[in-house]
């Protein structure tokens, strides 16, 4: 599914069709093949076409997806290799052949979020603790996100959820597998950034005026599954097209293997001024791949403890975990409150949450200072923390109140209990 003006910004460059690319091998691919994701020199659309085509003949590939992108200006194709031929053989000759850019496997992404609990009764006001903790309702008499346009690339969301009414400004799937409204988290992500404030139901998101850009890049693993999964080809796509949409931040609350080609849309994001958003892994040491990227924010979550449903969380929540080898924000990660589909609201954690929260707090501050470089994003975010973690390498907890005061270069006591900020 995809709105009006979001389709504008996809068609304004040409598309390499899948269906003029005829690839050797007889029958469509299989779900289950292995998969290589081919990127080519740029050059006009008839020579990416016939290339595409010479590729698949050459190599015996099945075209399973083709499309050009607009950010790097270059076309891409995922090929799936026919059972019997070596994928790794492939990729070592291509990675060699003169008509080919670039080329990789197709990697596999996982969600940073936890499963559900069963329902805890009523879900509201008073139990919103991590937004209250951020003092994000004190931060909202000065800037609430309107104006800011974020992209959460992750699964679909429930467009119609009352508490999201009139946030969510474009949307786009790049899954090929049904399904947008009924996704859990997605969902989630959007009621922590952009929740209505002062409608009286449900919660309030931490930039509850913001504009959500709905790019579904992840699928659930199960029907009304918290846990998802995305591809390299599917993020590729939903990060072009933020980037072309101009939007305003991208926030990413997955990780999975170091991805070349995103890691270069990324970096043509921060080129051009926009600020990534990604959940670190506390599992590892470099909070993995996409939060360790240089220039993107990573997060963590910040609190320790059980998880809800009673599982432990472990190191998923800094609990025994290694310390990290960059610096991190710190934001709630655990029991958080927050929408789901059918205009519901539950308990879910992970580092999915905590980075929402960031992102929200990013918002506020790009609505009093627009086109604020990312870096000087960072650092503010860094700076405008209270209690900062003992650990090296981890920031102190992130604080909305105090981001947006130290930025409006307010009084200390500007926010409630008259503590802006550790310096």
């Amino acid at each position: 599914m995809r709105a009006a003006g979001l389709a504008l910004v996809l068609a304004a460059a040409p598309l390499v069709a899948c269906s003029g690319l005829a690839a050797r091998p007889a029958g469509p691919p299989g779900p289950d093949l292995p998969r290589i994701l081919v990127t080519l020199p740029p050059g006009p659309p008839a020579a990416w076409e016939h290339t595409a085509r010479e590729l698949a003949g050459a190599y015996g590939l099945y075209v399973y997806r083709a499309w050009r992108m607009a950010s790097l200006e270059l076309p891409c194709i995922v090929y799936a290799v026919p059972p019997g031929t070596s994928a790794e053989r492939i990729l070592e000759r291509l990675a060699v052949d003169h008509r080919v850019e670039s080329v990789q496997p197709v990697h596999r992404f996982e969600v940073l979020g936890e499963a559900a609990p069963a329902a805890r009764g009523d879900p509201y006001g008073h139990l919103q603790t991590g937004t209250l903790a951020l003092r994000a309702a004190a931060a909202h008499r000065w800037a609430t996100g309107r104006g800011v346009r974020v992209a959460v690339i992750d699964t679909g969301l429930d467009v119609g959820h009352p508490d999201l009414a009139g946030r969510i400004a474009e949307v786009a799937d790049f899954v090929d597998r049904g399904g947008f409204t009924g996704d859990v988290h997605g969902t989630a992500v959007a009621g922590v950034i952009a929740a209505v404030a002062g409608n009286g139901i449900g919660i309030a998101g931490v930039a509850p005026e913001v504009s959500i850009l709905a790019l579904k890049a992840c699928w659930p693993l199960a029907p009304g599954a918290a846990e998802a999964a995305c591809d390299s080809y599917t993020l590729v796509q939903a990060v072009d097209t933020a980037i072309s949409a101009q939007a305003g931040v991208i926030h990413l609350s997955l990780g999975g293997p170091e991805d070349p080609l995103l890691a270069r849309l990324l970096a043509a994001a921060g080129e051009r001024g926009i600020p990534v958003v990604a959940a670190g892994d506390p599992g590892r040491l470099d909070l993995g791949f996409p939060a360790s990227l240089p220039g993107v924010i990573a997060v963590l979550p910040e609190e320790t403890g059980e998880a809800p449903g009673g599982g432990a969380l472990g190191a998923r929540a800094g609990a025994g975990a290694a310390e990290p080898a960059q610096t991190a924000l710190r934001a709630p990660g655990v029991d958080v409150l927050t929408t789901v589909p059918g205009g519901a609201y539950d308990f879910l954690s992970g580092s999915s949450l905590a980075a929402a929260f960031a992102t929200g707090v990013a918002a506020l501050l790009l609505e009093r200072r627009p086109h604020m470089p990312p870096a000087e994003l960072a650092r503010r975010l860094a700076e405008s923390t209270r209690t900062p973690d003992a650990g090296a390498g981890v920031a102190g907890s992130l604080d909305a109140c105090g981001a947006v005061s130290r930025l409006l270069a307010l009084a200390d006591d500007a926010c409630p209990g008259g503590v802006r900020a550790a310096r």
